[in-house]
């Protein structure tokens, strides 16, 4: 998947609690979604507002493809200390 584009989507729900309409309650979800459309996070946004009670107050989200350029080292040896 990740060599096809994929990368980690991290989002952050804030929603209003059902039951107490000024108690605002937080949601994580991640999943491997396609940067810049992100079409699971958004098929996920439009299952809560059809689906869960709680009405979605704001979203945060981050995406960090997994295999970037500079994340790995060239280590040509090592050394132990005392």
């Amino acid at each position: 998947m990740m060599l096809k584009g994929y990368g980690l989507t991290t989002a952050e729900l804030y929603y209003h609690m059902p039951d107490y309409a000024h108690v605002l309650n937080s949601f994580i979800w991640q999943e491997y979604d396609l940067a810049p459309d992100h079409p699971r996070l958004f098929k996920f946004i439009e299952f809560w507002q059809s689906e869960i009670d709680g009405p979605l107050h704001s979203v945060r989200f981050t995406h960090r493809k997994m295999i970037a350029p500079g994340e790995w080292r060239n280590v040509t040896g090592e050394f132990t200390l005392h």
